[in-house]
Formats: structure tokens, C-alpha cells, sequence
């Protein structure tokens, strides 16, 4: 699972920061830190936390393998 978020609609309400501490990690007041690859077992925290999110600033997918699309 690969994550994208949009730093320039980011907000920093910090939702996904308390939902997914493993992933999302909110330095001062507006600068977010992600990891862009989920680690395994944070799947459905990182769902949760993208859909927490007031701005929908986080995209949330499947990384393609060899020969898909």
C-alpha cells in the first residue's frame, strides 16, 4: 500500500497523526512527515485516518506490480 498527500491542502488538524502515529507525524504546528509505503499491519489505520481527514488531503492505493496497471 502506497500513500500521497497533498501538503498543500493539508490543514494540519493532525487526524491521521493520532489515528496512524506509525505513518503520519505531525512536527510544530503545520509540518506533516509520512511514510509513503504503509508498513504491513497499518493498513486499516491509515484507511481510517485518510478518511478522517477534514481536507481529504490523503490518497491511499495499491502499488502496481510488474506488468499491471
Amino acid at each position: 500500500m502506497q500513500i500521497v498527500v497533498d501538503l498543500n491542502r493539508c490543514q494540519g488538524y493532525a487526524q491521521c497523526a493520532f489515528l496512524a502515529p506509525e505513518v503520519f507525524e505531525l512536527h510544530g504546528e503545520e509540518a506533516l512527515m509520512f511514510t509513503p509505503a504503509v508498513p504491513d499491519g497499518s493498513y486499516e489505520r491509515v484507511r481510517r485516518a485518510a478518511a478522517a481527514c477534514p481536507v481529504q488531503a490523503i490518497l491511499v492505493g495499491e502499488r502496481a506490480g510488474p506488468g499491471e496497471r
